[in-house]
């Protein structure tokens, strides 16, 4: 049985803090797993920064319902779901990812929740396990799954290596230099010819 686990930002929609950056004019928002591994020392200073700036939920979930997923990636995930199980396995927070599912087709996501006050201040965040993409292949695997994965940043890493099949998808050219023996991707169409292959 084999199961397809993909990262959501970078891969089938464009980066949300990005995006959230330009609407809201500050710069240091566009900082992404793709700059800063820790994923919890990342999260903590942008909530340092949002509290700064007097920015909350609502203004950042404007600016998500105005972000479509990437060109070709809904036909992609179409196809996919159609040959084989996907689930989307991603740092970002269900109050973040709910419109962009929608987009989507409402495929399954595993993701985390923020905790918002009454006031819509991000006062802080849940991940739902340690090293979440890593724990969630190795529980998928300890349920008789062979899985292959695929995603863009630092925090990729481990769940790709630890898979039946690994990709690179649009990732940076650093990461593709460090890790010359993972296969990487720029189309939807050859990801999806490569785990058609693995299948």
């Amino acid at each position: 049985m084999n199961i397809v686990c993909l990262d959501l930002e970078g891969v089938l929609v464009p980066e949300i803090w990005i995006a959230f950056s330009k609407a809201s004019g500050i710069p240091e928002l566009k900082r992404t797993t793709r700059d800063e591994p820790d994923y919890d020392k990342l999260m903590r200073w942008r909530l340092g920064i949002l509290k700064e700036h007097g920015l909350g939920l609502k203004e950042i979930q404007d600016t998500i319902r105005t972000i479509d997923p990437l060109p070709g990636a809904r036909e992609f995930l179409d196809e996919l779901r159609s040959i084989t199980q996907v689930i989307i396995i991603s740092d970002t927070f269900t109050q973040f990812a709910t419109p962009l599912m929608e987009k989507l087709g409402w495929p399954t996501i595993f993701c985390n929740s923020l905790e918002v006050a009454d006031n819509g201040e991000i006062t802080g965040f849940k991940m739902r396990i340690e090293n979440s993409k890593l724990s969630t292949v190795k529980a998928l695997q300890s349920i008789g799954y062979d899985t292959i994965a695929s995603g863009d940043s630092f925090n990729d890493l481990a769940m790709i290596q630890a898979s039946k099949a690994g990709f690179l998808f649009r990732s940076t050219e650093q990461i593709k230099k460090d890790y010359p023996d993972l296969p990487a991707f720029e189309e939807f169409d050859d990801l999806l010819a490569a785990i058609k292959k693995s299948l």
